[in-house]
């Protein structure tokens, strides 16, 4: 089949035999119609329209090797820079229809990130992972799935290694080997789409010891299988999707992260991809988080144009889109966003291959670090100047159902307006989506903790700097030692996937 309408996917999620998802205590049958998890499952669902829509048809499609027809992007391989490239564009052009996270990137890039780990793996000999791994892969591009990527462990104690829990299942882990499969038992944590996706794809979340052998695990199971538990986090303002609003109730698009709880779930070997190989889990985590950091300037600069187009429109319900002071804010947001969206481009066409075949095309490891560090910084920036603009109207704007109310509606339509070629309404409808997507965990706490924190960037781009070589050329210049032989244009260690 290769690709799936927007249609036939929300089909066939609607009902869950096995797995428990749960939103606000209470438990969900059918998460299509669920008012707290519609809005996601239509940021999902446009990741398959956006196969068949005219403006987007080209990005969202491409053709797999794997199964000889084209497949949706976001079930796609990488086989060189122009795919990471693509994805970087889908993702902003995306978050234009969405104004949302659409959820499905985690579950492309743990594909992508496992064919290189299993190639690598079928290298050393052992070929039963790769093979395992290029039928589910096949299956996947066949069925045109939705994929949720589970790597962020709850992890307990933070100092400790999973070994070395009080809690052994604070990392997901196997408790029991047969002869048809494994036993794993823990939870995975902050997992986007959890509740909507047809399967799921776990990775362990850290670099392991040969004592956390039993941690070191990757496989994919349906979402749908006996002992899967979902429970869907809070979220800043989603009680307004319980209210039955068209406005203020969040009726558009929008995304969710989830707690997924594995109670003695069983994998059968087949759709097993790594297993106390746990030599390979910072490895995977490596390209993984590469990956996933790339991406990043995609879809947090599509949200900052919508950022800016919201900011830029109240700015003219006001009157003062023309002002000197404004105009600087508004080009000073709209640096900050293309310099994000410049990094992932730069992280995309500066990647390299790691495995041979249809797949194996990484990104570059430095930049799509850097680009993932400007991204914990920009979008705060740019919500911040957003606010700046809109006014403090922003956080105290009268609600939808004030304005619906026949005993206060002209009130409210006299007050709140400002240039008179803009309606109240109007104005309303701007403002909640500039609140709801400038202050949003997928703008915002996303931007800072998604795909690792600041930190793990800093951490990353300290080990892949070689200061030796950019001391030597210093040294060089101050006529303190020879001109440096090394050919190399940046001063860029090897990452451990490349060696």
């Amino acid at each position: 089949m290769g690709l799936r309408t927007g249609e036939q996917y929300v089909e066939g999620i609607k009902y869950r035999q096995h797995a428990a998802i749960y939103v606000m205590g209470k438990r969900v049958t059918d998460v299509t119609t669920s008012p707290f998890l519609k809005p996601s499952v239509l940021a999902f669902k446009a990741t398959f329209d956006a196969a068949f829509e005219e403006d987007t048809r080209e990005l969202a499609r491409t053709y797999s090797p794997i199964i000889g027809e084209e497949v949706n992007r976001f079930n796609s391989l990488h086989t060189g820079p122009q795919d990471l490239v693509a994805k970087v564009k889908l993702l902003r052009k995306l978050s234009h229809k969405t104004g949302a996270c659409f959820q499905r990137c985690v579950g492309w890039d743990a594909l992508n990130t496992l064919y290189i780990v299993t190639k690598k793996l079928a290298e050393k000999g052992k070929k039963a992972y790769h093979d395992n791994f290029m039928k589910y892969v096949a299956d996947v591009q066949r069925k045109d799935l939705a994929l949720a990527g589970a790597m962020t462990d709850v992890k307990g104690v933070r100092t400790l290694r999973p070994s070395e829990q009080p809690n052994p299942d604070a990392y997901v882990h196997v408790v029991e080997e047969r002869d048809d499969g494994i036993i794993v038992r823990g939870a995975k944590a902050n997992i986007t789409g959890a509740a909507v996706v047809d399967e799921v794809i776990v990775m362990p979340t850290r670099a392991m010891t040969e004592k956390d052998e039993a941690y070191a695990v990757s496989f994919a199971i349906p979402l749908d299988s006996p002992g899967v538990k979902v429970i869907v986090g809070r979220q800043l303002n989603d009680a307004r999707r319980l209210e039955g609003g068209d406005i203020d109730g969040l009726p558009y698009m929008f995304n969710h992260e989830g707690l997924i709880v594995f109670e003695d779930v069983f994998v059968p070997w087949e759709r097993v991809f790594l297993y106390r190989d746990w030599r390979e889990a910072g490895v995977l985590v490596e390209i993984f988080s590469s990956y996933h950091r790339q991406g990043y300037a995609g879809c947090k600069s599509g949200l900052g144009d919508v950022v800016i187009g919201a900011a830029y429109n109240l700015a003219k319900q006001i009157g003062i889109a023309d002002k000197p002071h404004v105009q600087e804010k508004l080009t000073e947001m709209v640096f900050l966003n293309e310099t994000m969206y410049s990094a992932g481009l730069a992280a995309s066409w500066e990647g390299r291959k790691l495995a041979d075949g249809p797949g194996g095309f990484w990104v570059n490891p430095m930049f799509a670090n850097v680009t993932k560090h400007l991204v914990t910084r920009f979008p705060y920036e740019i919500a911040r100047l957003s606010h700046d603009i809109a006014g403090g109207i922003l956080g105290t704007a009268p609600s939808e159902f004030d304005l619906k109310n026949p005993e206060i509606r002209q009130l409210v339509e006299k007050y709140l307006q400002g240039v008179p070629e803009f309606t109240a309404e109007a104005r309303l409808r701007m403002i909640r989506l500039l609140e709801n997507v400038s202050i949003s965990a997928g703008y915002l706490i996303e931007s800072v903790h998604g795909a690792g924190s600041p930190q793990a960037q800093r951490i990353s781009m300290q080990r892949l700097y070689d200061f030796e070589i950019a001391e030597s050329i210093a040294k060089y210049l101050a006529r303190l030692g020879a001109r440096p032989a090394d050919k190399r244009v940046e001063p860029h260690k090897k990452s451990d996937a490349e060696r």
